[in-house]
């Protein structure tokens, strides 16, 4: 399961334009924390701190630990605004993780198998149709990423969501049985394939011709 990560953040007076530029100048990033029964608490992050985290992988489905003033809450990061020349962080958003509750994800796909899949070795391309998955899960259950298995796979096998173990009480968004990846047939033994199958087609076409002309 996914890993706590522990931030601090600090109380901040005044929202807005002019309270905000007043916090980033200060050295800090605005936030706001919100869901759960509690009100909206406006808080400011140490820029440094929050950058290296926006600047990790999947920011935005990671888990913290938010220590404000002593009181620690677990939430999770709903949207980050970016500087549009630095790309650095300007505010985000922290939505509170209640326990019971549920939250929808885009998990990321993480692929295995594929030194061994016969289709691969035999010259298949490997064609992955979803490299993430949208899943809903419980807070206490939120999956670091999904696993999915290449190493049976032939040209032309597909692998589909109920292929993927998920963990309890996690599902998708989507209710039929979707793709997430294939193994497609090298180019040269497509166009064979397409040779093969257009031959008998020719073959036949002849004596209809020859028919006409009597």
């Amino acid at each position: 399961m996914r890993e706590t990560l522990e931030l601090k953040a600090e109380l901040r007076s005044g929202t807005g334009k002019g309270p905000a530029y007043r916090t980033r100048q200060k050295g800090f990033i605005p936030a706001i924390v919100y869901g759960g029964k509690d009100a909206p608490q406006a808080v400011m992050l140490a820029s440094r701190e929050l950058e290296r985290q926006v600047g990790a992988e999947n920011f935005l489905t990671s888990l913290f630990m938010l220590e404000v003033e002593g009181k620690k809450t677990r939430v999770i990061p709903r949207d980050v605004q970016l500087d549009p020349v630095s790309d650095r962080p300007v505010h985000v958003d922290f939505m509170r993780l209640e326990a019971g509750t549920t939250i929808t994800l885009a998990i990321p796909v993480h692929f295995k198998g594929s030194d061994v899949s016969p289709g691969i070795k035999r010259g298949g391309t490997l064609n992955i149709v979803r490299h993430e998955v949208e899943l809903v899960c419980p807070v206490d259950n939120i999956p670091e990423f999904l696993e999915a298995d290449l190493s049976a796979m032939e040209i032309n096998d597909s692998l589909h969501i109920s292929a993927i173990k998920l963990p309890e009480g996690v599902r998708p968004t989507i209710a039929r049985d979707f793709t997430i990846a294939s193994v497609v047939a090298p180019s040269a033994m497509r166009e064979e394939l397409a040779k093969g199958e257009a031959a008998p087609a020719a073959e036949g076409a002849a004596p209809a011709a020859a028919a006409e002309k009597k």
